[in-house]
């Protein structure tokens, strides 16, 4: 038990600070035996100092190497699937504590089959964990295929994903006019320090921030009617569950409950990690799937009228049947369980949070460590105060006691619910180009939800669980004096903005509202009606004749950062003149669903290995990204030469702060204008 408890704890945390990682890239091929017989051979060429293991391996150690084949009538197997021993050593592995034995530099297997009857396809998967001496990483989805033709044989399929002799070994030339291995780095140093700008620093402050906003979610899923009665009755059973032990046994076992809530939730992001590394801009395209985005307007307008109290929201009773069960084993496990619990039985109030959560998370900037940032936020405030009033029980005596203000609190929350619906439908118009819901629209629609949130704080509007309000206290009435508030800011981003010639951007609604150039009545192509390019090869040619150098702007319609970055800096009159008289402005949308054309649709190898075949423009651009920067986020902004030959300075990412952005477009034309 303990090793498999290594294992993963091991297998999450390698996931956890992964990259973009895939040490070993397969190969299939087949050979003839005989008319009905052939051999698949799975061949795994591995990076250096990286192994993986063989298909037997002793309990608790580590994953072993597994072929999977669907069942089918048309084939069978003769044997089992077999390794070529010539790389396979065997010994001691620190990691694991144990002798295991593993391929180095290359690992061959075979599976002989005999074939039946007409065309078929032969599929399955492989399914295999690689480790170097100081991480590992798990891949579990590397589906194979081979089709099977009388008068051909059986061949590896066009649809296996495992097919790198299928791979356009000039794609980058054609689709770019360029190669990884033209880019040069400048090494002229800035005399303005530019080197102090370190994407890093704005990657946590942005996770800084998500746990923030997880934290206050999970502080309003406290002041729901599903939580917060839990709080004194589970306080006071391990407050008198240590009058028959120990005082400190209770309080230590009340400070483990509230340690097991944050582990709960943060379990629940850990899948988004395996995805992030099998995958590096796998969030990314779920974040922007059209049908997804829909999916969850209709899920959160599924909850908002959830809290208004027209159904409740439960979780199946066999799952609290289950966990209620696992709380009668005692000690940590037991305590283990009743947090399993809590979090199942409040689901009704703390699932739609929590969706919120998630999909915000997904469609900011499509890394998983955010997800991870706000379910720990939303854990910690969930469960910190469980241990607190554990500790100093002597406090319950100042928590409020349940009333109508808990429902009052449900029916607020599905109002902001119903406002943030809109958002994922307007991702989806936007990454389709649908041209439906425009800044007039989307500003409009949210006029009239939190109207209709001010109308009902000051008791105008009632839902079916709300108690008879005799009065409005001082407190309704200026909560709905700012709610009145709030829409009448709405309205102001109605306001033209001169310089710009659009709608005036909105900060508390940047991200969340589509582009202010994304307008009926103000359209604009580029940000802040800038001339840019949204075409590589395109703006490297005005570039050139022009002579100025590039700034290639890796951004996405569903990007919140990228909207902070182009409404509230770019406009900025430092950093204005550098778009408007320094820089070619490239825009590349890495969400961007429009379909490439046919001779555009390359078969490439990906960056962690695999390959994938570019289907549309955010295919493009998002590949571009990882395989000439090594990197999946966005905003991501490069300075390169005129002929984007050289890199002029450090890329950065979200860069919030005026004057470092200033810094980095400054450091790239110093470091152009340097002999």
């Amino acid at each position: 038990m303990k090793y498999h408890f290594s294992l993963i704890l091991f297998f999450v945390l390698s996931h956890s600070f992964a990259q973009i990682i895939n040490p070993v890239q397969w190969e299939l091929s087949v050979e003839p035996v005989s008319p009905k017989e052939f051999d698949l051979i799975f061949t795994a060429n591995i990076d250096e100092n990286w192994a993986i293991y063989a298909q037997e391996v002793e309990e608790g150690g580590p994953l072993p190497t597994v072929f999977t084949f669907e069942e089918s009538s048309s084939f069978e197997r003769i044997g089992l699937t077999s390794e070529d021993a010539t790389n396979k050593v065997t010994k001691y592995d620190a990691v694991f504590e144990m002798v295991v034995s593993k391929f180095y530099n290359q690992a061959q297997f075979r599976q002989r089959v005999r074939v039946f009857g007409s065309e078929f396809t032969l599929s399955g998967n492989i399914d295999y964990m690689t480790c170097d001496d100081t991480r590992c990483t798990y891949k579990p989805d590397n589906p194979f295929a081979f089709d099977y033709k009388p008068n051909q044989g059986l061949l590896v399929s066009e649809q296996s994903v495992i097919k790198p002799k299928n791979i356009t070994e000039n794609a980058n030339d054609i689709l770019y006019g360029l190669m990884p291995k033209d880019i040069l780095i400048s090494q002229v140093p800035c005399s303005s320090n530019g080197d102090v700008i370190v994407q890093d620093t704005a990657k946590i402050n942005s996770l800084w921030r998500i746990f923030g906003l997880g934290f206050l979610g999970g502080l309003l899923a406290l002041l729901t009617p599903c939580v917060f009665p839990m709080i004194p009755l589970t306080v006071s059973f391990f407050t008198k569950k240590a009058a028959d032990e120990s005082a400190k046994s209770g309080l230590i076992k009340a400070v483990l409950y509230g340690v097991f809530i944050v582990l709960v939730y943060l379990i629940l992001s850990a899948p988004f990690h395996l995805l992030d590394s099998v995958n590096p801009d796998i969030l990314n395209e779920i974040s922007t799937n059209v049908w997804l985005n829909i999916i969850f307007f209709a899920i959160f307008v599924f909850f908002a009228f959830s809290f208004f109290g027209y159904y409740e929201l439960t979780l199946p009773a066999s799952w609290t049947s289950v966990t209620s069960k696992g709380e009668g084993f005692g000690g940590i496990l037991g305590v283990f369980f009743m947090a399993l619990t809590l979090s199942i039985v409040s689901f009704s109030c703390t699932g739609p949070i929590l969706g919120s959560l998630l999909a915000g998370s997904l469609s900011s900037d499509g890394g998983a460590w955010q997800l991870t940032a706000g379910m720990g936020g939303f854990g910690l405030a969930l469960g910190l105060p469980f241990a607190l009033f554990a500790t100093f029980p002597n406090m319950l005596r100042a928590l409020p006691k349940s009333g109508g203000w808990l429902n009052t609190t449900k029916v607020i929350l599905g109002f902001l619910e119903l406002a943030l619906a809109f958002k994922f439908l307007s991702n989806a118009d936007l990454v389709e180009h649908w041209g439906i819901l425009k800044i007039e629209v989307f500003l409009s629609i949210w006029i009239i939800v939190f109207f209709g949130l001010a109308l009902y704080v000051i008791g105008k509007i009632k839902f079916p669980h709300d108690s008879p309000l005799q009065k409005i206290s001082f407190f309704r009435l200026s909560s709905g004096v700012l709610v009145f508030a709030f829409v009448v800011y709405l309205a102001s981003g109605f306001r033209v903005n001169e310089s710009t010639k659009t709608f005036t951007p909105l900060t508390l609604l940047s991200g969340l509202a589509p582009p202010v150039g994304y307008s009926f009545l103000y359209p604009n192509d580029c940000p802040n009606n800038f001339n840019c390019f949204k075409d590589l090869k395109e703006g490297v040619a005005y570039a050139q004749k022009v002579n100025k150098p590039i700034l290639l702007d890796f951004t996405g319609y569903a990007c919140v950062n990228c909207r902070k970055m182009e409404e509230h800096i770019w406009p900025k009159s430092s950093i204005k003149p550098y778009f408007e008289e320094d820089y070619v402005l490239i825009s590349l949308y890495v969400d961007d669903k429009k379909e490439l054309p046919e001779n555009q649709k390359l078969t490439v190898k990906r960056q962690d290995g695999g390959a994938r075949t570019l289907e549309n423009y955010g295919h493009k651009w998002a590949h571009f990204q990882t395989e000439f920067f090594q990197s999946n986020s966005q905003p991501f902004y490069v300075l390169m030469s005129p002929d984007a030959k050289t890199v002029l300075t450090p890329p950065v990412g979200y860069t919030p702060d005026e004057q470092e952005y200033e810094l980095f477009l400054n450091c790239g034309l110093e470091a152009l204008n340097m002999p």
